[in-house]
């Protein structure tokens, strides 16, 4: 007879506003994360990441792919735009975007105010990267000082999500 193995994490879960694995994140987008869930924090059957991430006002969230997953973002507060596949969206608190894999993104805050989103990525996958880039942070500390991207993020991406790095050509000089 063979038995039926259980993971340790549980099946079922509130997280708190407060809750999560918090992470400053680096330039260009200067702000922070929030993952929420994930297959290391709750046992799931279809692998998943869920998160909030906050945009610095001015700032941006890099074009990029995911070859292998399907995004969704939900903004929550602030406005903004979105560049999907060269084709530029307004964002405002209540808009969804879907994006399939290999579609190229981009997220830009508006001056003046951060961009605030929830973030669902199948399967999962962010939670790494974001850990492996940003600095962990405590829920109401001040921001840092903007800080780089580590030296080998290109490294980082091609072993989490991402596709191959596009020109970032919204890059400030």
């Amino acid at each position: 007879m063979q038995t039926e193995t259980r993971s340790e994490l549980p099946a079922v879960m509130v997280v708190q506003p407060d809750g999560g694995e918090h992470y400053w994140q680096p330039v260009p987008a200067n702000g922070h994360i929030n993952v929420r869930l994930a297959p290391h924090i709750v046992e799931m059957t279809h692998r998943f990441g869920l998160g909030t991430q906050t945009v610095a006002a001015g700032c941006y969230v890099r074009e990029h792919t995911h070859p292998d997953h399907d995004e969704v973002i939900h903004i929550v507060s602030g406005t903004g735009r979105t560049v999907l596949n060269g084709e530029e969206h307004r964002l405002v608190p209540g808009a969804s975007v879907y994006i399939g894999r290999t579609n190229r993104h981009m997220f830009v805050a508006d001056e003046g105010c951060d961009l605030t989103f929830v973030w669902f990525l199948m399967p999962n996958g962010l939670e790494t990267f974001f850990k492996a880039i940003g600095r962990p942070m405590k829920p109401g500390e001040p921001a840092p000082a903007p800080f780089p991207r580590p030296a080998d993020v290109l490294e980082i991406e091609r072993a989490t999500v991402f596709g191959e790095p596009l020109v970032d050509t919204f890059a400030k000089s």
